[in-house]
């Protein structure tokens, strides 16, 4: 067995951010958590931004935690959410704290945005899923305000931006781009004639690099700071999904005929295609089409996914009702089957104050009867996200024309056994989950390519394969799904109604 080399993944999500490193052996990577810290907006002047200062402490802190375990780490890579960002004028000065992209400022801007440009030339141009939390989005809603684009040098993405504290380099990696809805897939450039024309800002864009790019050394003072020496700084895929995608331990045999779930904060849906599907049927499914490494392409949707039972599990506690994750899931299991169920990506979920009034509330405008209490509040949420997950695997299947033989369910999610079941119940197909932490593992494995140590996708499919333990679920209760699928378009309807109209 060779002698292990060690890397360093910070993987920042919606809930948590963690520092891990990762030993290669030339066989498997091994994992080990450094340190782990709360991510989270915060309020500020009426508006919910992101604590970059804060959490660029908390990174240091796991840097210098890694340190003191390990002292010849070959490189360092960061990956985070997408569609934020920060800007920094020309002296390299954060102008502001990033919004979040639950901020309001965006209700509504989506509206606006066609006005200028047509739905149909925005996706021709991008390929992106429209949704008011998009980079775009963003962009439009702080132009139109007036409020510090003008003196903005360079935007960043949150990833990219860590980059920058690390190494100086001023950079988006290409997963993080083709998010952005800024991205022109076809044309592999940013998508400046539509930018142009919706008066957004084109010079702060800096160059697109790819997963695996060798950004530079640690700067000098955070090397002091954390003890660390001269480490390289390698852009993985910097976009959390496009790492988790890379630690998908697909089978061979399977070809194609595979879907994939990554599952937390947000669930992502969809399947692993060589070219972005911009089509007009793509345009009415309101899919997305995002970079992936090695040439790839991920064509799926975001749905609203574990922030619900965050958000649940906060209102609950908030009332003197203080239960686990576990705990929660276990009530749900034992529950009876579910008679109503909600539409997760309502926009009534994204952020409310109270998501269990939130979900009374759509029961209520659906004539549903609501859960009675906690254990059928959580129930009612895992289900309805299985069928959601059911609901956007058929469209995919049907832009590919590709069968899906098998979903693989990777993330935090993946460790919640019941909605597994519920997944392969709802698809009707074979679930194998794992690993949980598929996007520090998937972040490690681009740097381990970077390094010389791999050489291709399938390499480190391989490895991550080597690395994990799975757990398989087989569909249960055939009639059951059936019926709430048809029950649960019956309360979906009203999205697409929403959908036509716009």
């Amino acid at each position: 067995m060779k002698t292990s080399r060690h890397f360093i993944g910070i993987d920042l999500g919606g809930e948590s951010g963690r520092v891990v490193q990762g030993g290669f052996n030339g066989r498997t990577i091994q994992l080990q958590e450094m340190h782990r810290f709360p991510t989270g907006g915060i309020e500020l002047d009426s508006t919910l931004r992101w604590d970059v200062q804060r959490l660029w402490s908390e990174i240091e802190k796991g840097l210098f935690i890694a340190a003191k375990e390990q002292n010849d780490f070959v490189s360092i890579g960061v990956d985070s959410w997408g569609v934020d960002y920060a800007l920094l004028n020309s002296n390299d000065v954060l102008l502001e704290l990033p919004y979040h992209y639950r901020d309001p400022r965006t209700v509504g801007t989506l509206e606006k945005v066609f006005r200028k440009a047509s739905k149909a030339e925005v996706f021709r141009q991008t390929g992106i899923q429209f949704m008011e939390i998009n980079t775009l989005c963003q962009l439009f809603a702080q132009q139109q305000s007036g409020n510090t684009l003008d003196q903005a040098q360079h935007m960043l993405t949150i990833a990219d931006y860590f980059h920058w504290r690390l190494c100086g380099a001023r950079s988006i990696e290409f997963t993080s781009a083709t998010t952005t809805q800024c991205y022109d897939p076809t044309n592999q450039s940013w998508a400046t004639e539509m930018l142009n024309r919706l008066d957004i800002p084109t010079h702060m864009l800096p160059e697109v690099v790819a997963p695996g790019t060798h950004l530079g050394r640690i700067r000098n003072e955070v090397s002091a700071a954390t003890e660390l020496g001269a480490v390289s700084v390698v852009a993985p895929a910097t976009h959390d999904t496009a790492s988790a995608v890379v630690a998908v331990p697909v089978k061979e045999d399977v070809g194609q005929n595979w879907a994939y779930i990554s599952s937390g904060t947000w669930s992502l849906v969809g399947m692993e295609i060589s070219q972005p599907v911009i089509s007009e049927d793509a345009l009415n499914a309101n899919i997305t089409n995002e970079g992936g490494v090695d040439g790839t392409w991920r064509l799926l949707k975001n749905v609203m996914g574990l922030w619900l039972i965050q958000r649940l599990r906060l209102a609950f506690a908030e009332r003197g009702f203080r239960r686990s994750y576990d705990e929660l899931t276990k009530m749900a299991g034992a529950a009876p089957s579910c008679e109503c169920f909600i539409d997760p990506d309502d926009p009534m979920f994204l952020n409310p104050p109270d998501m269990e009034q939130a979900i009374l509330n759509f029961c209520d405008k659906t004539d549903q009867i609501a859960p009675s209490d906690e254990a059928g509040l959580v129930r009612c949420v895992l289900v309805s996200l299985a069928l959601r997950y059911s609901q956007v695997l058929r469209e995919v299947e049907s832009l590919t024309k590709i069968n899906i033989q098998v979903i693989h369910v990777v993330g935090g999610g993946c460790q919640n056994i019941l909605l597994n079941q519920f997944i392969s119940g709802a698809t009707r197909l074979p679930v194998l989950a794992g690993p949980g932490e598929a996007t520090a593992l998937g972040n490690i494995l681009v740097q381990c390519q970077a390094a010389g140590e791999l050489d291709s996708l399938k390499e480190m499919r391989d490895v991550a394969r080597q690395s994990v333990k799975l757990i398989e679920f087989e569909p249960t209760a055939f009639t059951f799904w059936r019926d709430a699928l048809t029950k649960f378009e019956k309360v979906c309807s009203h999205r697409s109604r929403q959908s036509v109209a716009k």
